[in-house]
């Protein structure tokens, strides 16, 4: 099996893909040092992964490395057994102990250290970008994304993320570089600490959902989430697995006759179910990329935004 199709091979991409979600106490997460080129915006970067989540190249500690931007996960991280093969090359670089536990949506937990790190890519640079130093697993393997480092929701609030999802392709401009008008329509968003939450109807139950460009799966649900919205009914459900902080939990999943996200209305939808956490801060449900594909998309974390590109027909069936 490629990776490709393992991956997308239950729709799915869940934990630290989408949804890695902290808890932490008496540290100040600092932001990074940001410094764009003179248009205050990147090029547009191809994706490295053939996947709808967005992965990018960068430059770190002299090497080309992988990262997942990814809007579900609060914080940053690099992988652990990435971070010990290029220490050396980091130069003297003290780790900062951080009162921290990660969680992904399979309820796993890790203790991690801390890490600054100097990264860039063509048109920007991040300096002193604080990243948790976590066991990724698979993520960060040739068995999942091969991504060994993911950008979180600290970095994209000081800036605006454009995906192309056509195409496979991102760009990052300055905070409020970008106006959105004419093709770009605005989505019901709002801000629930540092994520873009949006409102969902699955067969009429109304939920919210973290804008996820981690997972790939138009909708994933918790197990508390699916019995709510009625999916618990008897239906046939098949297996899956989910990537996650670490390694890879089963999912269970279930087909969806009908639902409405994102301005448009979805059916006979395959939607994964993850565990039940039962954790605080580990989000319900996750609105993957699926829900946009073929779109542009405009994600404005700090600004509490979300904008897609215009379409006429707003009928998908699966």
């Amino acid at each position: 099996m490629d990776r490709r199709s393992f991956l997308i091979r239950t729709g799915v991409i869940a934990g630290a893909v989408g949804g890695g979600w902290w808890l932490k106490d008496h540290v100040l997460w600092r932001a990074p040092g940001v410094a764009f080129a003179a248009d205050g915006r990147t090029p547009w970067m191809p994706y490295v992964s053939r996947v709808l989540s967005p992965t990018v190249s960068l430059r770190l500690a002299g090497r080309d490395v992988t990262a997942l931007v990814d809007s579900g996960a609060q914080y940053s991280v690099i992988d652990k057994t990435f971070h010990e093969a290029i220490a050396a090359d980091l130069g003297p670089r003290p780790l900062f102990d951080i009162p921290l536990v990660a969680y992904g949506v399979g309820g796993q937990p890790q203790m991690g250290q801390g890490v600054r790190l100097d990264v860039a890519m063509e048109g920007l640079s991040l300096t002193g970008l604080r990243c948790a130093i976590l066991d990724l697993g698979p993520l960060a393997d040739e068995r999942g994304l091969s991504a060994p480092l993911i950008l979180g929701q600290d970095v994209l609030k000081l800036m605006q993320l454009e995906l192309d999802l056509n195409d496979r392709r991102l760009r990052l401009h300055a905070a409020g570089q970008v106006a959105p008008a004419g093709q770009w329509t605005r989505l019901p968003v709002r801000r629930r600490g540092t994520s873009l939450v949006a409102p969902v109807q699955v067969e009429g139950h109304p939920l919210e959902a973290v804008v996820d460009t981690g997972a790939t799966s138009i909708l994933s649900l918790s197990g508390k989430a699916a019995e709510d919205a009625g999916l618990r009914d008897g239906r046939t459900v098949t297996a899956g697995d989910s990537l996650v902080l670490g390694g890879s939990v089963r999912a269970d999943v279930v087909q969806v006759d009908h639902l409405a996200a994102a301005g448009q209305t979805f059916t006979n939808v395959p939607v994964p179910i993850y565990g039940a956490v039962g954790l605080p801060g580990v989000p319900t449900a996750l609105l993957g990329m699926q829900a946009f594909r073929d779109q542009g998309l405009l994600v404005d974390v700090g600004g509490g935004a979300l904008y897609r590109t215009a379409q006429l027909d707003l009928t998908v069936v699966q």
